[in-house]
């Protein structure tokens, strides 16, 4: 046996495995580089284009997956891969991921949905998939919501397209629902005509729909109003607020006694 022939042997072998590894990991450094700034300017050639910015997020997100894909053949094709092997891979691939990430597959497509028929943009409050904010991406696979806290949630596509969606923020208007508590001593038309008159004094109250202040229910202490100005949904966090205040405010001032409970005891026969 040659000794020598076959140090000489391991040390090509080892050198060429050495060459490749370097080379993809250059070509991967690279290909990432390249990546970040094609996907960036496709950004930018949409957003010039005035396409919807849900749209465009979701279409780069697919670009980058497809450039990826590719760098990841190229890298392959480094050590030797043929292209025709590696698509066989994928296919098989597919039919294994297919079976075994059906949710994941079912997530993708509800996402693709999501941009077609769109129920929600991108920098909208919603409530989507149980989870309560602003929409900040619709991703392939699932969306992200920032809550009101700012807790970032991330909710898969096949939940918030299976589940019911309410957005906030596609009408031009919403209506603040809260109540007032009176008395029985109280009397309500007093009371409502002083909510309404402060109510058209909060900053950013719409003068049209007019406020609703009228007797909703009533309890063991006395009658419930109903206080439901309008504002725009950009306000509508202050309007509740300083409607909350309003209420505290007016009662006090007319001098409302609190509300209390009021029972009738009678003695038996």
């Amino acid at each position: 046996m040659d000794l020598s022939a076959t140090g000489q042997l391991v040390t090509t072998m080892v050198t060429q495995v050495a060459l490749r590894v370097v080379g993809a990991i250059i070509l991967w450094a690279l290909g990432r580089m390249v990546i970040a700034v094609a996907v960036r300017v496709a950004g930018h050639a949409l957003s010039a284009r005035h396409v919807d910015s849900t749209v465009s997020r979701y279409l780069c997100n697919i670009f980058s997956v497809v450039l990826n894909v590719a760098l990841a053949i190229a890298i392959l094709s480094v050590f030797g891969v043929e292209t025709t092997t590696f698509a066989a891979l994928i296919a098989a691939a597919g039919v294994a991921i297919g079976v075994a990430w059906g949710g994941l597959l079912s997530s993708f497509a509800a996402g693709a949905f999501l941009i077609i028929l769109q129920p929600f943009r991108v920098g909208q409050f919603v409530t989507a998939g149980g989870v309560t904010g602003t929409v900040k991406e619709i991703g392939l696979f699932a969306t992200t919501i920032d809550s009101p806290d700012n807790v970032r949630t991330i909710v898969p596509n096949s939940k918030v397209f299976a589940d019911t969606i309410q957005n906030f923020s596609t009408n031009p208007y919403r209506r603040v629902e809260l109540v007032a508590q009176l008395d029985h001593g109280v009397d309500h038309r007093d009371a409502i005509f002083r909510l309404k008159e402060r109510l058209a004094k909060i900053r950013n109250v719409l003068p049209e729909p007019a406020p609703d202040v009228e007797i909703l229910t009533f309890t063991l202490a006395g009658p419930v109003l109903a206080v439901r100005p309008y504002c725009s949904n950009p306000h509508y966090w202050q309007v509740y607020f300083d409607t909350n205040r309003a209420i505290r405010e007016v009662c006090g001032e007319a001098g409302f006694p609190a509300p209390q409970q009021h029972f009738a005891v009678h003695n038996g026969p």
